[in-house]
């Protein structure tokens, strides 16, 4: 049987009154659900049932959502919805557009546009939050990142990881915007501080993260040698129970290499994670191996001619000049 003040909380939080002493009750009754939404990630994150994580995520947000709008400067929160968006938009919509990108350019290319918008959105709570902890950070972050992170502690590593998350998301996505693309070297400075304070944050997190950074182009700051080292300390401090790291190492240093071999095996190492290994990634290692299936699908449209590079330059050193 539910206690009195219980069904009172209920009541006043239904029917919105906000007048007398109902009013004080409502904001105790808000501040206590969110400071419990804002803690509640395992429970979506341990999961092994994608497809009702994909149904109650919704929910789950637009109810933070609300709850934001009666207690915007909940920290906690706003941290949880810029993760929770993030999260439904790579698991159940980017992860959707590359797998109707075989039958439908329009189909995927709408689902990206959603991806995208979802990223945004997400970005914007991170930012949010990142006011409150950092006044003026959202001109900081892009005039001088490395002072406005300066003073930054190791309790602020979630922040960076998931603004830098959901701004890197967005930033691929929007390629052929440079208006976006120029704001690249703030996620890797969000990364590298939390690198710096954190480094075995979350069993190699941000070194999983910091792989497909670093696989950009030299051109836009990335190193292979860097990701590499990235990959060797995600690899480590997770014990190889990351479906993720091996996925981005394939999809960007052995596609960008066009090292089929190494490709194939990155991908079976994903899907040869254990999922009960390591259970507060376990719905992330189940979204990350859909990935590397996916990507196995593509191997021969992400390979010229089924070769490594190396092994296609050996063979087409071998073939007769045209006359």
């Amino acid at each position: 049987m539910r206690r009195p003040h219980s069904i009172l909380i209920l009541f006043c939080l239904a029917s919105g009154l906000v007048l007398g002493g109902c009013s004080s009750v409502k904001n105790v009754a808000v501040k206590k659900l969110a400071d419990t939404l804002s803690q509640g990630g395992d429970v979506f994150t341990s999961d092994d049932d994608p497809e009702l994580i994909r149904d109650a995520l919704p929910f789950a947000l637009k109810t933070q959502e609300m709850l934001l709008a009666e207690t915007p400067r909940h920290r906690g929160l706003l941290l949880a919805t810029c993760k929770g968006f993030t999260l439904y938009g790579y698991a159940y919509v980017e992860l959707e557009a590359d797998r109707l990108e075989q039958t439908s350019y329009r189909a995927a290319k709408a689902e990206r546009q959603r991806a995208s918008k979802l990223y945004r959105r997400a970005h914007g709570y991170c930012m949010n939050a990142m006011a409150l902890r950092f006044p003026g950070s959202e001109e900081g972050l892009l005039r001088d990142p490395a002072a406005t992170l300066a003073a930054a502690t190791i309790d602020d590593v979630p922040l960076l990881r998931w603004t830098a998350l959901s701004w890197g998301a967005r930033i691929s996505l929007s390629l052929d915007q440079p208006e976006v693309v120029v704001d690249l070297p703030v996620v890797r400075s969000l990364l590298e501080r939390a690198v710096e304070l954190h480094s075995d944050y979350d069993f190699g997190a941000l070194h999983e993260a910091m792989i497909a950074v670093e696989a950009l182009p030299e051109t836009m700051g990335g190193s292979v040698e860097r990701a590499r080292y990235h990959f060797e300390q995600a690899e480590r401090l997770s014990g190889g129970h990351r479906a993720g790291i091996y996925v981005s190492w394939a999809d960007s240093i052995s596609v960008a290499n066009q090292d089929r071999r190494e490709f194939q095996e990155m991908l079976d190492k994903a899907l040869a994670v254990d999922l009960d290994a390591f259970e507060t990634e376990r719905l992330a290692n189940i979204i990350q191996q859909r990935r590397a299936k996916l990507l196995l699908d593509q191997i021969d449209d992400l390979f010229l001619e089924g070769f490594s590079e190396d092994e296609a330059l050996e063979e087409a050193s071998d073939r007769p000049a045209d006359p």
